[in-house]
């Protein structure tokens, strides 16, 4: 199993400076290599503290200088935000920049204020998404950025530096919906997981995403779904239990607050109306049962306790790639590094070990 790490630039109630919140995440990122995990991801966020990380892949831009055969993953760049022309220019320029240690990932995004900040409806991101991931997916392969549609009119115009080699295999997006899966399947790009529902829900999901795929692709079958976890990992299980209620609960909390998952405007906006069944279930089963169940989504505990939440995961989900956070909802930062050690040293070699075929 290919195990991976992220940062995420979280700064909750601004405990530190922004600057100090960068220096922290890239000592982390700087650790990943040397501790053996085998890709490093960022994801974007815009305007407010949940994540700090407005560029993604000028983030990977920068450690793809300071690593040298970590891969670099996207998770993700929000391709209604932007140019997909851009956004293939990048993709490929770095790829070129590290030699091949591109994993790209693409998502349409989820909140308001993000949209809002840009001057976007909400209401078209569907649209918008389809649209982009076309024109992109193709970019990629073949070099030239192409589309008519309703929302992209782009003529025909050749990336420079050109692609070296294909993205497919190494191509996903974010799904949660349970629509996602089948659009994905047919733009021929992998599945992101950021686990948020019931494992068993996300199986379902991935054999009709499997399911559309053999119908529309050739007999190669899909590129196995990447899973993110926020992890967190102590030699004393009560130790491990407090700090992941805590600390991943925090997270959470984050989610609620960045989302809006306690109004109601995901319902009636066009093409978010699925975000609304959250909304629902909070109102049902109250907000510290929800905390409790995406906590006990994670992989945390002891080390033992952590492989073995990994390999749950992999039976529901097939996935072949795991990507760890460890710094996340204040979370200070030396109970973030012991984690990331902790993992590194005593779980990451027994999932590397591990054959998901």
């Amino acid at each position: 199993m290919h195990i991976g790490m992220s940062t995420v630039f979280q700064n909750p109630n601004k405990h530190l400076s922004d600057h100090q919140v960068y220096r922290n995440e890239l000592r982390l990122a700087d650790l990943a290599e040397p501790l053996g995990y085998q890709s490093i991801w960022g994801v974007e966020h815009h305007f407010t503290d949940y994540t700090m990380c407005p560029d993604v892949l000028q983030f990977l831009s920068y450690m793809a200088g300071r690593t040298q055969q970590a891969l670099l993953g996207s998770m993700v760049v929000v391709l209604p935000w932007h140019d997909p022309v851009r956004v293939a220019e990048e993709f490929i320029m770095l790829d070129n920049l590290s030699d091949g240690r591109v994993i790209v990932g693409i998502g349409r995004g989820l909140a308001r204020v993000e949209y809002e900040g840009f001057r976007l409806n909400m209401a078209e991101s569907r649209g918008r998404f389809n649209e982009s991931a076309h024109l992109l997916v193709r970019a990629l392969e073949d070099g030239f950025a192409e589309y008519d549609g309703d929302y992209i009119r782009q003529p025909r115009v050749e990336i420079r530096p050109n692609p070296f080699r294909s993205f497919h295999g190494r191509t996903y997006a974010a799904a949660i919906s349970p629509e996602s899966g089948p659009v994905l399947a047919k733009l021929g790009v992998g599945v992101l997981i950021i686990p948020q529902k019931p494992w068993r829900d996300v199986q379902a999901e991935l054999t009709a995403y499997r399911a559309t795929w053999q119908e529309v692709n050739d007999a190669q079958p899909p590129p196995a779904p990447v899973v993110v976890t926020f992890a967190y990992c102590d030699e004393n299980e009560d130790r491990a239990q407090e700090m992941a209620h805590r600390y991943v609960g925090a997270y959470w909390e984050s989610v609620m607050r960045h989302y809006e998952f306690r109004s109601d405007h995901l319902r009636t906006t066009r093409g978010y109306e699925y975000y609304g069944n959250f909304t629902d279930k909070i109102n049902a089963y109250g907000d510290r049962d929800v905390q409790d169940f995406f906590v006990g989504l994670q992989v945390t505990g002891t080390p033992e306790q952590c492989y073995q939440k990994a390999l749950e995961i992999h039976g529901y989900t097939a996935t072949d790639s795991l990507v760890a956070a460890f710094s996340y909802g204040g979370i200070p930062y030396p109970d973030a590094e012991n984690s990331m050690r902790l993992f590194a040293t005593q779980v990451m070699p027994e999932l590397k070990k591990f054959n998901p075929t």
